[in-house]
């Protein structure tokens, strides 16, 4: 019964996952299900189906508040479709959330124009995070990305194209709007990311080939892909439920070179992006890779990235207006996050950590943040919390608005202010003992 319920959180409509999450609730309540020990941990960069992710907004927050998370946050990447769910999702669980925003912009006329940045498939283009968007500007938010979401359709329907022109000789074919549009809820403001397309092929070579021995076999001598021991293990296994999301993996790491087309008129220039962030009260973070040895969700091949300039890319960002580097503690060293947490001290940057969540395979909870030198990144994610309640209220009220920084221009000690904000406010409402204070 509990199963059926628990997949309810991934049905069609966002009301029927609501309508689910608060009957688990009350069998929790009523004691019928057991509640999760709560840990002290948290987790800003959640994925959801509204970018490319297993979980729906409810899903998502069901798995981090049954991870034992304190907080949660919605990161998608071009849209904030799924945010009201997300944050009605927390409030029926009883857990502190943020949303988020993840984008590409460019770096067009400026110091980092013409490097490979953040960016795997293309230099010149970066990632970032639009972070604590208060919750009266959400509406502000959609019809800022929606040009940009619209745009990015473009390509991605020239890149099934050309995916097609290089699984034809395999017999295999990937249509867009019948197989990779229904896997997405572009239909209700998401987006549609290279993740999407892969999936579909994914898709199809497994409905060709099955799991198992056939599957690889095709993958090495056919495709001629690299596969790691770990992954290949995955896939020989005829039972393996999250095969998709193994061979998408794979898929990104090896094959998306293969078809990947520049993005171009689907990203804002990283000046727009962070004014646009500045107006509505949001905090704007440039999201730190680092060199990658082996990736954490296998996608990613070990490559450089900003490591070999960073002098220079903190200048930039900082030139740019950025508010704060977010970064994930377990995808690097720490002597890559000794250097990036001096730089911010340097640049007076907000830090912000997340564990980036988007297939199945992956834990909630990010271990790396045990370590006490971390501790500093609790500490932003309630002031992260503090700073969206307040300025959603007012944006005058937010973290980084021309009052707040007047009244203190020292980040670190502002951070104090706006988590003591939002770990009374949050506790007080919901009626729960304040571990933090």
């Amino acid at each position: 019964m509990f199963d059926e319920m628990i997949a309810q959180l991934n049905a069609p409509d966002s009301w029927d996952r609501l309508d689910a999450l608060k009957a688990l609730m009350q069998k929790i309540q009523d004691g019928e299900m057991e509640a999760p020990k709560q840990l002290n941990s948290v987790n800003n960069h959640i994925h959801t189906t509204y970018s490319f992710s297993p979980y729906s907004p409810t899903k998502a927050v069901w798995m981090a508040y049954q991870a034992g998370l304190q907080t949660a946050g919605i990161m998608d990447h071009d849209s904030i479709a799924g945010a009201r769910e997300f944050i009605k999702a927390g409030e029926i669980v009883g857990m502190a959330t943020t949303i988020g925003m993840e984008l590409r912009a460019k770096a067009d006329d400026t110091p980092l124009y013409g490097r490979r940045i953040n960016n795997p498939d293309q230099e010149s283009i970066f990632y970032m995070a639009i972070h604590g968007i208060p919750h009266t500007q959400i509406d502000k938010v959609e019809a800022f990305i929606r040009p940009y979401r619209e745009a990015r359709n473009l390509r991605n329907r020239a890149m099934t194209k050309k995916i097609n022109e290089l699984v034809a000789p395999y017999g295999l074919s990937v249509d867009f709007d019948e197989d990779v549009y229904p896997i997405s809820e572009n239909a209700r403001g998401g987006s549609i990311t290279e993740r999407h397309i892969t999936a579909a092929l994914a898709n199809k070579i497994i409905g060709k080939y099955g799991k198992g021995e056939a599957l690889v076999t095709f993958l090495k001598t056919e495709m001629k892909l690299n596969i790691s021991p770990k992954i290949e293990g995955y896939l020989l296994d005829e039972q393996n439920p999250h095969a998709m999301y193994d061979l998408l993996g794979v898929l990104k790491s090896e094959f998306v070179p293969k078809f990947y087309i520049q993005a171009t008129d689907e990203c804002p220039h990283a000046r727009e992006a962070v004014e646009f962030a500045r107006k509505i009260g949001a905090i704007s973070a440039y999201a730190y890779l680092g060199d990658v040895g082996e990736s954490v969700t296998g996608d990613k091949k070990a490559q450089r990235f900003e490591d070999q300039y960073i002098d220079e890319l903190f200048e930039a960002i900082h030139a740019l207006g950025f508010n704060a580097v977010t970064y994930m503690p377990s995808r690097n060293t720490m002597e890559q996050l000794g250097r990036i947490k001096q730089y911010c001290a340097r640049y007076n940057l907000m830090e912000i950590s997340g564990e980036d969540i988007n297939q199945p395979r992956q834990s909630f909870i990010c271990k790396a943040m045990e370590n006490p030198e971390f501790a500093n990144l609790f500490d932003s994610t309630w002031a992260l919390i503090g700073h969206e309640l307040a300025a959603t209220k007012n944006l005058e009220q937010s973290l980084f608005s021309k009052e707040s920084i007047a009244k203190d221009e020292d980040i670190t000690k502002r951070i104090q202010t706006y988590r003591q904000m939002g770990t009374q406010e949050y506790f007080f409402w919901h009626g729960k003992k304040n571990p933090i204070m």
